[in-house]
């Protein structure tokens, strides 16, 4: 009688349990929005891809859960015939309007990786790969440590003059490919070069070890929204 008990028991238990283990995580939604004066070419990798947006325009994008390694960036300068190929001034990405490959230097990055450690979203802007377009990246529904983060500043216009570029301001590593600037040994410090970014913009990446400051964190499930321009 026991046995039989016993078996019942786990016939109810875990069938319940495999429908939990088997529930999909949520995607994220991503309100992509051109607060810019001029038109720009929004990109997101690994989705979404790419799409032209005009002064005003929205476009969104869902996110898969478990999502990591994503950009959204705004390209520049950008000319596209009707199959899709062309190329972009800053933030070009193979040449293709709907993007499958991260963007060209210079381009200012918002990245993300979902549903991580502690069911927490990480996001960040980031000035690693220089800067052209001003982003606010925002959580949909702002709460406690989960906030919006922003770097407007004229950057281009304060760029120095070694780090210059057509339509944007370059990182020091894509000009003088050091491991100081680039950080490929992992022990590099903050530079000059990476100073006038963080000055200009202190929520955002200056140099790819730059992380105490600039890593931020919303529960996982938060939708966004990321504005050139603001």
């Amino acid at each position: 009688m026991a046995a039989t008990t016993t078996v019942a028991i786990s016939f109810v238990l875990l069938p319940l349990a495999f429908l939990t283990l088997l529930t999909p995580l949520k995607a994220a939604t991503f309100t992509i929005v051109n607060h810019c004066s001029y038109t720009v070419w929004a990109a997101a990798v690994p989705a979404g891809g790419g799409i032209q947006l005009d002064n005003g325009q929205t476009w969104t994008i869902d996110v898969p859960a478990g999502t990591t390694g994503g950009r959204v960036w705004a390209r520049t300068g950008c000319s596209f015939d009707a199959s899709g190929n062309g190329n972009c001034q800053t933030g070009d990405c193979g040449g293709k309007l709907a993007c499958t490959s991260y963007g060209t230097p210079p381009n200012t990055l918002a990245e993300f990786a979902l549903n991580q450690f502690s069911n927490l979203d990480f996001f960040d802007i980031s000035n690693v790969d220089g800067f052209n377009v001003g982003l606010d990246f925002s959580p949909e529904t702002p709460s406690g440590s989960c906030h919006g983060i922003q770097c407007a500043a004229d950057i281009v216009g304060q760029c120095p003059a070694a780090l210059q570029a057509p339509g944007g301001c370059n990182n020091p590593c894509t000009v003088f490919k050091t491991d100081e600037y680039c950080c490929n040994s992992g022990s590099c410090q903050a530079t000059d070069y990476s100073r006038f970014f963080k000055n200009l913009c202190p929520d955002a990446y200056s140099y790819p070890k730059d992380d105490q400051t600039s890593t931020f964190t919303c529960p996982a499930g938060t939708n966004y929204r990321v504005t050139f321009c603001p």
